[in-house]
């Protein structure tokens, strides 16, 4: 643990926004900081069209969690931030309480490498306001992030069909943390390795990787190139064949492996980066085959996402492994999950919970109400539905889901269906309670969850919509909650 500090060395608890801060310091003021309640982190629909998103970022978040300290630094800082008339905004009495702050709230979140959807929470908060009001930035800048990525790299592997895929994308991420967070949120979602060698010591992700085109244009000519390549790294040899011809490439290749096996070492194989990949793939196989080097890996790579790999699988090109990079880390054509962290609910003095609900014109903003849960309905080893329910309220049997956009549409979970609640305590009173698990066994869970769904929510175009909403009675109490609240609002 404690990654974050190895990579930045340095506190990272005004990783916020400032109105985190403000409503705090309101908060404080009015005597309310200590006042009870619950937050929840979700999102409003799947990414990249698709049919399920991939819960990633825990692990940072609770490394984050477990620093949080407004140490001297920060309260220095925080003490010359301006109002509009010039004067500090904060006083020094409040800066002295964030000083002293101690964290003692609950977090429940879903593991990471679990297969989620829409509405429901990733990450539950409940205890004192101040506190909980501000987490909200660095949860949503962790979760929503890895989040993407882990979904993306789970797309691209499915369409792999099981091939090794690699993530290449440390060059074109958003940043030193866009990268490596990226390199171990591909990892999760499925990849099988990275070329991020500073995410690799961190997170223990293999790293992979040979020799890029310069390699080939610094030598007078490419087969004297892969030969000395051989000569200097014989049991590492993919030779990137596609600086100037790739056939030809290939062919230069076969004789460098030649002489390589004379010197008692194997060519793994060699990477395209360029062109027609199923066309010149197909072809290389024919000339490692003919040199009797036919068991060596193909490496393709080139701008690929989940689609491109797919089309060229189809065509039964014979690439046996995938080098993806920006399209992967850059989580390319949907930058942002849109995840959102909502007040839900405030404990009253009887010491129940009192429901909360954000209403909006669009009814994918209107929020759930309630301490939330996830319930996970299992058809003998698949998952068959999901229903959010309110941990006060409690489920009925049989339970009826109500589908938050479309509330005619419903299903129905027969009494006694197995079932498992996937939210699970992380923190409690501020102290971790969590065995975290490492990048591997994150990443063998979302393998094993995604067996579990139907092919047809897992593939790539117009997925099937797996059957998730709100419990029934959660439902009748959101619907009243939203009718009160307009009526009470004049509309």
């Amino acid at each position: 643990m404690e990654i974050l500090n190895k990579l930045y060395r340095h506190s990272l608890t005004l990783l916020t926004d400032l109105y985190e801060l403000t409503m705090a310091y309101g908060y404080w003021k009015l005597g309310m900081a200590d006042k009870e309640v619950a937050f929840h982190l979700t999102f409003r629909q799947n990414p990249f069209k698709g049919g399920y998103a991939v819960a990633c970022g825990l692990s940072q978040v609770i490394d984050y969690l477990q620093n949080f300290r407004f140490d001297d630094e920060d309260i220095a800082y925080l003490g010359t931030i301006p109002g509009n008339d010039g004067r500090p905004i904060f006083d020094n009495a409040f800066l002295q309480y964030l000083k002293g702050l101690t964290l003692t709230f609950n977090l429940d979140a879903l593991p990471e490498g679990t297969v989620v959807f829409p509405q429901e929470p990733l990450v539950r908060v409940t205890g004192p306001l101040l506190q909980c009001q501000i987490l909200e930035s660095a949860l949503l800048n962790m979760i929503n992030f890895q989040t993407l990525v882990a979904t993306k790299a789970a797309r691209i592997c499915l369409a792999a069909e099981g091939d090794p895929v690699m993530e290449f994308g440390l060059r074109r991420a958003q940043g030193i943390d866009g990268g490596v967070s990226a390199s171990r949120a591909a990892f999760v979602g499925g990849c099988s390795g990275t070329s991020n060698v500073l995410a690799g010591k961190l997170y223990d992700i293999p790293v992979k990787g040979t020799h890029a085109h310069s390699w080939v244009m610094v030598f007078d000519d490419e087969l004297q190139a892969f030969r000395d390549y051989a000569k200097a790294m014989p049991n590492n040899c993919i030779f990137l064949v596609d600086t100037y011809d790739t056939l030809q490439g290939v062919r230069h290749a076969v004789a460098a492996a030649k002489e390589l096996r004379e010197a008692g070492h194997e060519m793994v194989g060699i990477r395209i980066d360029s062109g027609d990949l199923a066309y010149l793939s197909t072809e290389a196989q024919k000339i490692l085959e003919e040199a009797g080097f036919g068991d060596k890996s193909i490496v393709g790579s080139s701008d690929l996402d989940e689609h491109v790999i797919h089309s060229i699988k189809v065509q039964d090109a014979p690439i046996s492994s995938w080098g993806v990079g920006t399209r992967l880390a850059t989580a390319y054509d949907d930058p942002a999950l849109g995840g959102v962290y909502k007040l839900t609910a405030v404990r009253n003095k009887d010491g129940r919970w009192d429901y909360k609900v954000k209403l909006s014109e669009q009814l994918i903003k209107v929020t759930t109400p309630g301490v939330l849960q996830v319930r996970r309905y299992r058809r003998n080893s698949d998952f068959k539905a999901d229903a959010i329910y309110d941990v006060q309220l409690g489920v009925e049997e049989p339970c009826t889901i109500v589908d938050p956009l479309n509330p005619t549409r419903l299903i129905r979970v027969t009494a006694g269906t197995p079932h498992e609640d996937l939210l699970i305590p992380i923190f409690n009173g501020g102290r971790l309670i969590y065995d975290v698990p490492s990048s591997r066994e994150a990443r063998q869970r979302c393998l094993d969850q995604l067996e579990r769904l139907h092919p047809a929510i897992r593939r790539l175009l117009n997925p099937h919509e797996y059957p998730a909403g709100i419990e029934m009675r959660l439902h009748d109490l959101r619907t009243d909650l939203i009718r009160a609240a307009r009526e009470a609002a004049g509309k």
